[in-house]
């Protein structure tokens, strides 16, 4: 591909600029398209701008130097345009996906009424900054404020909220907080953590609907009948890949858009990449997985086609296999871990053992950390870690490396207790 190719990026999130800067930096000039009005910006630490850590600017990602505002509402296949809401249209050679997802909205009594689509004053997604920033302006000390999920998102929610003063209930409608990544005794010491804050956490707990008065949130009601009062609403319960204009244009799409080891659609001359892509039956919902799939399409894209193709991979061009990925949180204050101090948590690959597997676990309770990991064939295949974690680092590039540990275990436990490897 040369540099006068048009490349064409629609989402300004951390797939897209990152695609954005990275061809740049190639010789490959790309026009990214955002709809939102903010500068982009590093989704993964809105948690921190809602604690009042971060001021909105020091999240912002470096602004490409084609960006072109506006939200994309069809794409023309057959012409190879894009249609901005403004009637713009924009031509493309080559047209990049970087959709993003979008917050998963219950089906709870109340949240809708007939013929509106705006959720209630006082009930918030958590997704972008315009959701951070609305957050940020109605809480106040006392304020009471329910968080519906209790995974990653609800979880960092909860504590911002509660570091703001609010009077935070968690209802997680799982039997323990963050159970797709980490194993019961790691939730445990999540839940501790969130209760020595002041969180009310409610496991095991269905919120059947939102009651609202003159179009304001003021209670959220359980499916046993309890009620709860409610200043604040936070809808933390996952999120969903963003594929609805991939689908209007008769792209394939399963969970995301389907994509393949050259992150190319069922259309060659469209990519796509991050939160809306699936890959080997893949959805990541993961910045790790999104930065790893920008730099390997920018390599597709900056080089040579392969021969007989306009659309092709770079001569020589590794394509995406897929991506390790590795969960961290991480909310820093002062104090320990026990105390309501600093919550810090990884977990990566398998961290549920097989028969015959071989489990490393070593628990602290004074200092609020805890440590395993699941040896397999001789091979670290997974692992859970929270608390003081100056051994992820040094555990996760063992596992990425998938190289036989030593028979003795000693490195492995050097590993575990060695807090100085991040």
């Amino acid at each position: 591909m040369t540099s006068n190719t048009r490349v064409v990026v629609i989402g300004a999130g951390l797939a897209g600029v990152r695609l954005a800067r990275r061809l740049s930096e190639l010789g490959v000039s790309a026009v990214l398209v955002g709809e939102e009005e903010h500068t982009p910006y590093n989704r993964v630490l809105l948690a921190e701008v809602l604690a009042g850590r971060y001021a909105p600017e020091v999240i912002a990602l470096p602004v490409p130097e084609r960006l072109t505002r506006g939200r994309v509402v069809r794409i023309d296949r057959a012409l190879r345009q894009v249609r901005l809401a403004d009637d713009t249209v924009i031509a493309y050679d080559t047209l990049v996906l970087a959709t993003g997802s979008n917050p998963v909205l219950p089906p709870l009594r109340g949240l809708f009424s007939p013929g509106r689509h705006e959720l209630p004053e006082g009930v918030h997604a958590f997704r972008t900054m315009d959701d951070c920033l609305g957050l940020s302006d109605a809480v106040r000390r006392d304020t009471r404020a329910v968080v519906i999920g209790g995974g990653l998102l609800g979880v960092s929610a909860a504590r911002a909220l509660a570091e703001r003063g609010a009077q935070v209930v968690l209802a997680q409608q799982g039997e323990r907080l963050m159970e797709r990544q980490l194993d019961p005794s790691a939730s445990k010491l999540v839940l501790r953590h969130l209760e020595n804050l002041g969180v009310e956490v409610h496991t095991e707990s269905r919120v059947r609907g939102v009651r609202c008065v003159e179009g304001a949130v003021r209670s959220v009601e359980m499916a046993d009948g309890y009620t709860l009062g409610a200043d604040l609403v936070v809808l933390a319960c996952g999120v969903r890949p963003r594929a609805g204009l991939a689908q209007d244009a008769g792209l394939a799409v399963h969970k995301g858009v389907i994509v393949d080891d050259e992150l190319r659609t069922s259309d060659p001359h469209i990519r796509a990449i991050g939160d809306c892509a699936q890959h080997d039956g893949q959805v990541y919902g993961l910045a790790a997985p999104a930065l790893e799939q920008a730099d390997v399409l920018a390599e597709l894209l900056a080089g040579p086609p392969s021969a007989g193709s306009s659309t092709g991979p770079a001569a020589g061009a590794a394509g995406y296999g897929g991506t390790r990925a590795l969960t961290r949180l991480t909310l820093a204050t002062g104090g320990s871990a026990a105390s309501g101090g600093p919550l810090d948590l990884a977990a990566f690959g398998e961290h549920t053992p097989l028969p015959g597997d071989d489990v490393v676990q070593l628990t602290d309770a004074t200092r609020g950390t805890y440590r395993k990991v699941v040896v397999r064939d001789d091979r670290l295949v997974g692992g859970v870690l929270v608390g003081e974690l100056g051994t992820v680092g040094a555990l996760a590039r063992a596992w990425e490396g998938a190289e036989p540990l030593p028979a003795d275990g000693a490195p492995l436990l050097h590993l575990l207790t060695n807090d100085g490897g991040s």
